[in-house]
């Protein structure tokens, strides 16, 4: 080991690029590396950066620079190494290499002609690799959570979207591959699987010529885990096969996230996703009839180019009449590459900002209404912190993904990692209290 460098990840974005996180880790450490949380005591610094918005790229340069000029030497992975490798090369010489978002597999033997003096750029153009249960995997979360993906890439190409851009097209794995994975998982501990996917509902179609999602529910409910929760539930695609499997496997959550975007269909018929103006009202009224005890959160986007006062009433309208669990709302970030890009009619940022500050204004009484239905009951927990302090201990019911939603703060006797009856005593807009019954 003398010789070999330590190596730091610095992660930036979402879960699908924590996964990706986690298998470079994996493979250093399985190549002898030694990795270190810490980046001061590294020699290397990996920096997997997201590309998504211009604000997600503006915290990747900032880390960038802050390395640069701590004298690390830096490999640039991910999204934006996607997107921007020859001005990243350019403008960063302390870069020592840039990997592509199908690359990452290939991290060690990167590290290793680095060393011997080469600035590597490894991007695949399109990129086509997606890890298996085979893949080392070094995982960064809570013991007893872990992300699990099904399928990379996307098929799809909405106008405010880079993705597909920077993943490449859908590539779905096996069945029988994210059970193993699922297996490993289990015996690892891990309580809560969250499967990931850029469209989930879509999974299987490149590989098996149809939607697979209900066959792989069914396959997953035989396996050890108490919660899995899916990520990114196209309406279209939550067809009366996929609520049934939700249903009746007794380990999927009827927990469903649902990024609708908008509601209005001429914002939507910009946004190239022209089908789901016609089906929205439907397939929601559809999932609460099936499923009454469905978690439903969404997220919308405001300010696309050409949204008038009118699309945006609608939009309120929409939030209102339908009660989400949880609502995300953003605004439009104009991406080179992207159709909406060079569309007429942009919107000032600050009419933007007003519009998400409404939707949330008129989207938080129905958050503190949905959380006050909690109180009195006896709800499942996965503690996941401790306060150190208080002895207090945090955690989540099956009704909050982690991250995005919120938490239930708890007393009393729990151990870490375990799955625990909280009686609810309080809420408030986003969290819950209650005491271990």
């Amino acid at each position: 080991m003398g010789d070999k460098p330590t190596i730091a990840i610095s992660h930036l974005g979402c879960e699908k690029n924590r996964i990706d996180t986690e298998h470079m880790l994996g493979l250093l450490v399985e190549a002898g590396y030694g990795v270190d949380s810490n980046e001061e005591l590294a020699d290397y610094v990996i920096v997997n950066t997201c590309s998504f918005i211009a604000a997600a790229r503006e915290e990747s340069v900032k880390t960038l620079v802050e390395l640069a000029e701590a004298d690390k030497k830096i490999v640039i992975t991910g999204c934006m190494a996607q997107h921007f490798q020859e001005q990243l090369l350019e403008e960063l010489p302390e870069a020592v290499a840039v990997v592509g978002t199908g690359d990452y597999d290939k991290i060690v033997n990167v590290i290793e002609r680095t060393q011997l003096g080469e600035r590597v750029k490894q991007v695949s153009a399109e990129p086509t690799f997606i890890a298996d249960e085979t893949t080392p995997r070094y995982r960064t979360t809570s013991e007893s959570l872990a992300y699990l993906r099904v399928a990379e890439g996307c098929d799809y190409r909405c106008a405010f979207c880079i993705i597909p851009h920077l993943r490449g097209n859908q590539r779905s794995r096996t069945i029988e591959s994210i059970v193993a994975e699922a297996k490993q998982l289990a015996s690892q501990g891990v309580r809560e699987i969250i499967l990931i996917s850029q469209i989930t509902t879509n999974y299987g179609i490149d590989i098996y010529n149809k939607p697979q999602l209900t066959e792989l529910f069914r396959a997953l409910g035989k396996v050890d885990i108490p919660w899995i929760r899916m990520h990114y539930a196209y309406p279209t695609g939550l067809t009366p096969d996929v609520i049934a499997a939700i249903k009746e496997t007794r380990n999927v959550l009827p927990y469903l996230d649902l990024p609708l975007q908008h509601s209005h269909p001429e914002i939507l018929r910009g946004m190239n996703r022209p089908w789901q103006g016609q089906v929205n009202d439907v397939v929601i009224e559809r999932i609460k009839e099936a499923l009454p005890n469905a978690v439903l959160r969404t997220t919308f986007i405001v300010g696309f180019p050409g949204e008038t006062e009118k699309h945006f009433r609608h939009l309120c309208e929409f939030v209102e009449r339908h009660q989400f669990d949880h609502v995300g709302v953003f605004t439009f970030s104009a991406e080179e590459g992207t159709k909406a890009y060079n569309l007429p009619n942009q919107l000032p940022q600050e009419i933007m900002d007003e519009r998400r500050d409404t939707l949330m204004k008129i989207q938080q009484p129905i958050s503190w209404q949905k959380n006050q239905l909690e109180i009195g009951k006896v709800v499942d927990v996965l503690i996941e912190q401790e306060n150190p302090i208080t002895g207090e201990f945090i955690g989540r019911s099956s009704r909050f993904a982690p991250e995005v939603d919120g938490q239930v703060y708890v007393r009393g006797e729990a151990n870490l990692g375990a799955i625990v009856p909280v009686e609810i005593q309080e809420a408030d807009v986003y969290d819950l209290y209650g005491k271990v019954v």
